[in-house]
């Protein structure tokens, strides 16, 4: 593998790193880029020649030159991609482990509320498990981990709201606002906890990005859960469970819209 320097002196805002990311995302042979904006730098570790991307980033008009190229330790990406996979490991467990417990826990308190959110952390769980297959790959295979991320959110909002539909349509029992709040509690706080790992990694690749943006989903979802619990004790209503059940899968699909955005 190889590290070549380029030099781009009008790249100095993320708006141009996100143009230079979207023009070199097909190029298979490149592995990993890493930008310093600020020095107007870009490295780039790819196989082979590296005139087909000097070529590519030509096209952008940015006063691109190419400075060096030489060998790159193959240590430096193995030690980024095994810190990639405790990290996606680490957050994949948390949320499988919550997926389970909410699920339980909402059939037996009959929260919608509760069923959405555990469906949500499994969705979390697959998507983390998809980019444990990303990690290493091209840019080109990562972004398309992103994009059956997103697809697949969107399945999962569309099941959501017919179930919610189905709930508000027929006669449902009370559900039990008391199991809503502190299992909710708790699975806010393993996605604070799962969000700060994700921010600390600092990756921006899109496999990355994605599972963050799913993560900070959660943390929305399970503070309307725990006021949704607080709702349905206050009012002696199920409609609360159910709203936040229906803004749930709203959420999911809107982050479903930001990954396939990002993974353009």
């Amino acid at each position: 593998m190889n590290k070549t320097i380029f030099n781009i002196t009008k790249m100095d805002c993320p708006s141009e790193e996100q143009l230079i990311r979207m023009k070199l995302q097909n190029f298979d042979t490149v592995k990993s880029l890493e930008f310093d904006i600020p020095n107007r730098k870009l490295n780039v570790y790819h196989n082979g020649n590296p005139d087909p991307i000097l070529t590519a980033l030509g096209t952008l008009n940015l006063n691109t030159t190419l400075i060096s190229t030489e060998e790159s330790n193959a240590i430096f990406e193995t030690d980024t991609n095994n810190n990639q996979r405790k990290l996606l490991w680490t957050v994949l467990i948390i949320n499988f482990v919550f997926f389970g417990l909410e699920m339980v826990f909402g059939i037996f308190s009959n929260s919608m509320g509760l069923v959405a959110d555990s469906l949500d952390m499994l969705a979390d769980s697959i998507v983390y498990a998809l980019a444990l297959f990303a990690v290493g790959g091209t840019i080109a295979r990562k972004n398309n981990i992103a994009k059956f991320a997103g697809y697949f959110q969107i399945l999962l909002a569309v099941i959501g709201f017919v179930e919610v539909i189905r709930r508000f349509l027929g006669f449902e029992k009370m559900p039990d606002f008391q199991t809503m709040i502190i299992v909710s509690v708790l699975a806010l706080m393993a996605n604070i906890f799962c969000l700060y790992l994700l921010q600390k990694n600092k990756s921006k690749e899109a496999h990355i990005q994605a599972t963050m943006i799913f993560t900070s989903n959660d943390v929305i979802i399970n503070s309307g859960v725990i006021v949704a619990g607080l709702l349905v004790h206050w009012l002696n209503s199920s409609y609360p469970d159910l709203i936040i059940g229906a803004i749930v899968f709203l959420v999911v699909a809107r982050g479903a819209y930001r990954i396939l955005k990002l993974a353009k």
